[in-house]
C-alpha cells in the first residue's frame, strides 16, 4: 500500500472530478484521482459544448442555477480564452410557439440576472435583411439574438487535469477503483491500471465520488453503500451534418414539444445539431444515438432551415448520459440540471462526499462548494483561488487570439493560418511549444492527415495522457471529423510504437 494517505481521493475524471482535484491541489491538499477510461471519456465530452446560463431553465424557475451559470460564463472566458469563446445565438420567433413578449421578458432577465461585462446583450434581428435569415425558411421574419459562450468541452477537462497535476495532484487515467472501504479512520481503495493490470491500495482521509453516470453503481458495487438520492440517467444525443450556413452565429430553435434544439457552427465544415432528452436505463459506456433521435433532430432543425436535413446527411453523431437528480419530474427535459452534494460523515468512519448532477458551466463553482463542505476536515487549507486563475495556455487577454496566431506563425513559419489558429485555439500560449520553430513541414514530424503531425501527438502523449488515436482525434481535438479511417489507424499504430519506444 502507498505510504502516506492522501487528503483526498476522487473517483471520476470528468469535468467535476478534475475541477475538484485542481481546486483542492491549489489549496495545498494532497490529491489522488482515478478515472477508469480516458479523461472526459463519458458525459463531459458529449455535451452541446456550451458555457451558458440555460435560457430555458428560467421556465422551470431555476433562478439560482441560471444566475450562477451566467456569472460563470465570463469567469471561464477569462480563464481559458483559447478554448472558450463568445457566441451569439439567433432565436427565430415562430407563430404558435412561445409568444414574443414572453421571449423578450426571458431574455431581459437573462441579460440582467448574471454579472455580464464582456458579452453583449440581446438585440432584435430582421431575418428578411440579416444574413442570419438567408438559410432559414422564408416565412421566418423576426428573431432575437443573445450571447452565451462555446467551449471545447473535453479540452476543458484535460486542461483542468493538467493544471491539477502541475499543482501536485496525482492524476491516473485508465485506472479503475475495484473496491473502496472504510478502515481505521481512512478510506482504502484498491485500484488497478487497466493497461498494465497492476493493482495497488491507496489510502485517503476523504473520498469524493464524482463518477457521473457511474456514481450510483460505484456506491453499490465498489463501496457497498446505499445512495440517499435518486439519480435519473438522461441520454442526450447530437448529430453533425455538412455546414448549413456561412456566418459565425448559432441558432436556437423552439419545437412543438416544448424543447429547444441548437444548430451551431462546428469544425469549419460542419453544423452541430442537438440535443435530445431521453431517459436511459443501460450501461453508460454503451450509449449511442437511436434512429428515433436522429429523425427527431433532423425534423426539428429541418422545420427551420431551407436545406433538407435527413438521416442520410448525418456524417457523425455522439451521445452522452447525464446523471441528473431525480426530482420527480415526469418529462426528462424538465429534470433539474442543478447539482446536489451529499456528505456522509459517520462517527466512526472517514467522510464520503457524493457529487450528483451538475453541468459543465458550473464545474468550477461546484468544486468550490465541495471544498467548502470539506473545510471542517482540512482546516489548514487555503482560501478559494480559481476564480481569477487561468487554465494552462489561457494566460492572455480575451481578445488576444489573433495576436497569438501572429506570434506563432513568426516562430513557426511552416504553419498555415488555419493550422496556427487551430493550435492557438487548442493550446493558447503553449502553442509555440507544440509547434516548435518549424520552418518546414518536415520539422513537424510524420503527417497523419488534416493538419495533424507527429510533434503535436508527442506533446499530447507526454503532457496530456493521450495513449490512443481516439484520445487525440476525438477528445484532445475533433480532428476525427477531418481524417480518414486509414489515417486514424496509422496514427494508432504510430502511437503504440512510440509508447513502446518510450517504455524501452
Amino acid at each position: 500500500m502507498q505510504g502516506k494517505p492522501f487528503d483526498l481521493a476522487i473517483i471520476g475524471g470528468g469535468v467535476n472530478g478534475c475541477g475538484i482535484a485542481r481546486d483542492a491541489a491549489g489549496r495545498g491538499l494532497s490529491v489522488f484521482l482515478c478515472e477508469q477510461d480516458d479523461l472526459a471519456s463519458g458525459t463531459s465530452s458529449a455535451s452541446t459544448k456550451l458555457v451558458h446560463g440555460g435560457l430555458r431553465y428560467l421556465e422551470y424557475f431555476e433562478f439560482r442555477l441560471v444566475r450562477e451559470s451566467l456569472a460563470e460564463r465570463e469567469v471561464l472566458l477569462r480563464a481559458a480564452p483559447h478554448i472558450v469563446r463568445p457566441l451569439r445565438f439567433v432565436l427565430p420567433h415562430q407563430a404558435g410557439m412561445r409568444p414574443a413578449w414572453f421571449i423578450r421578458l426571458g431574455l431581459f432577465v437573462y441579460d440582467h440576472l448574471g454579472n455580464r461585462h464582456l458579452l453583449p446583450g440581446t438585440t432584435t434581428v430582421d431575418l428578411t435583411r440579416d444574413p442570419a435569415g438567408a438559410p432559414l425558411r422564408g416565412d421566418l421574419r423576426r428573431a432575437f439574438e443573445y450571447s452565451d459562450c462555446w467551449v471545447e468541452d473535453s479540452r476543458l477537462v484535460v486542461l483542468t487535469a493538467v493544471d491539477a497535476a502541475a499543482r501536485g495532484a496525482e492524476i491516473r487515467p485508465r485506472t479503475e477503483c475495484l473496491a473502496a472501504e472504510r478502515a481505521a479512520g481512512l478510506w482504502r481503495l484498491k485500484v488497478r491500471d487497466r493497461r498494465s493490470g497492476g493493482a495497488e491500495t491507496i489510502a485517503a482521509r476523504v473520498l469524493v465520488n464524482a463518477a457521473g453516470p457511474w456514481a450510483a453503481r460505484f456506491l453499490a458495487e465498489r463501496a457497498h453503500l446505499d445512495e440517499q438520492i435518486q439519480i435519473r440517467l438522461v441520454k442526450g444525443s447530437h448529430i453533425v451534418v455538412p455546414r448549413l450556413f456561412d456566418h459565425d452565429r448559432a441558432y436556437i430553435f423552439q419545437n412543438r414539444d416544448g424543447r429547444v434544439v441548437f444548430a451551431i457552427p462546428y469544425e469549419q465544415r460542419f453544423t452541430l445539431i442537438g440535443t435530445t432528452d431521453v431517459d436511459y436505463q443501460g450501461d453508460p459506456a454503451q450509449v449511442a444515438i437511436s434512429p428515433e433521435e436522429t429523425s427527431y433532430l433532423c425534423a426539428a432543425a429541418g422545420a427551420y432551415f431551407r436545406a433538407a436535413i435527413t438521416p442520410e446527411t448525418v456524417v457523425h453523431s455522439y451521445s452522452g448520459v447525464r446523471p441528473l437528480v431525480d426530482d420527480g419530474t415526469k418529462d426528462a427535459k424538465a429534470a433539474t440540471r442543478d447539482y446536489v452534494l451529499e456528505l456522509d460523515t459517520p462517527a466512526d468512519g472517514a467522510p464520503l462526499l457524493n457529487v450528483f448532477g451538475g453541468k459543465i458551466t458550473t464545474y468550477r463553482i461546484l468544486a468550490e462548494t465541495v471544498l467548502a463542505k470539506l473545510r471542517p476536515f482540512f482546516p489548514a487549507m487555503t482560501k478559494p483561488w480559481t476564480a481569477g486563475a487561468p487554465l494552462p495556455g489561457g494566460n492572455f487577454p480575451v481578445d488576444g487570439v489573433d495576436g497569438l496566431i501572429g506570434v506563432l506563425r513568426d516562430r513557426a513559419p511552416a504553419l498555415t493560418a488555419d493550422h496556427a489558429r487551430r493550435l492557438v485555439r487548442a493550446y493558447g500560449t503553449n502553442a509555440p511549444t507544440v509547434a516548435g520553430g518549424a520552418k518546414t513541414l518536415d520539422d513537424l514530424g510524420e503527417h497523419f492527415g488534416a493538419d495533424l503531425y507527429g510533434r503535436e501527438v508527442d506533446y499530447l502523449m507526454a503532457q496530456e495522457w493521450a495513449v490512443s488515436a481516439d484520445d487525440v482525434l476525438w477528445r484532445r481535438s475533433k480532428l476525427g471529423l477531418h481524417v480518414t479511417p486509414d489515417d486514424a489507424e496509422r496514427l494508432g499504430a504510430w502511437m503504440r510504437r512510440r509508447a513502446g519506444t518510450a517504455g524501452g
